[in-house]
């Protein structure tokens, strides 16, 4: 199977980029292949523009980072998209690369207000991180608005078939290391159990 893996965190030996590459090192093991978008790394613009939102056509192209950050969503089987969540929402680089890469046209068709998704056939898989632990989202009904929002609105919406939404909640500078590897245990669980080995025949590794 082919990933593509989008994850967003500005400090790059942080928890968030660390489960990214156990995540990425398990599904190499697998056999899969796998692209990966390391927002902040790359440095993508997450400013959606006029052009970004103008009738694209011959005359009027998207953007070439949009384009070939689209070809890769069309190229993938999965979507992993990696990220904090900061004041209930994803960074804004991240929200960025939504706004920018899931188009309408692209990802979705809306008529009378009825957003009818473009992408389906693919998988997603969602892993966030939190300082608040879990059951105290879940408990003050914040965990529902964000599943909402970005879970439901974002990525069903649009045709994914979501396999996942892994959580790491209480998230702290200076996390133990017995807890670490316990989420990274659980990271690497996460894609073997969706993608075990053998489904992707040929496979040539990752990005």
């Amino acid at each position: 199977m082919n990933h593509l893996i989008v994850v967003a965190h500005p400090v790059e030996d942080s928890l968030t980029m660390g489960l990214m590459r156990a995540y990425e090192a398990e599904l190499g093991k697998l056999g899969h292949n796998h692209r990966t978008y390391d927002l902040y790394r790359m440095g993508f613009d997450p400013v959606l523009t006029a052009r970004d939102l103008a009738q694209v056509d011959v005359d009027h192209p998207a953007p070439a980072d949009v384009v070939q950050a689209q070809e890769d969503i069309r190229a993938a089987d999965v979507l992993t998209v990696i990220y904090p969540i900061w004041w209930m929402a994803m960074p804004a680089i991240m929200k960025g690369y939504i706004d920018r890469v899931f188009a309408r046209g692209f990802a979705y068709e809306s008529l009378d207000g009825v957003v009818h998704g473009l992408l389906s056939g693919k998988k997603a898989v969602l892993i966030t991180i939190s300082g608040a632990p879990l059951s105290v989202l879940v408990g003050n009904g914040r965990w529902d608005a964000a599943q909402v929002l970005q879970d439901t609105h974002i990525f069903r919406s649009t045709g994914f078939e979501l396999l996942e939404h892994l959580h790491f909640g209480q998230v702290a500078p200076q996390l133990p290391n017995d807890i670490a590897e316990q989420h990274m245990a659980r990271v690497r669980f996460c894609a073997r159990h969706h993608f075990p080995e053998g489904l992707s025949p040929d496979a040539n590794g990752g990005s």
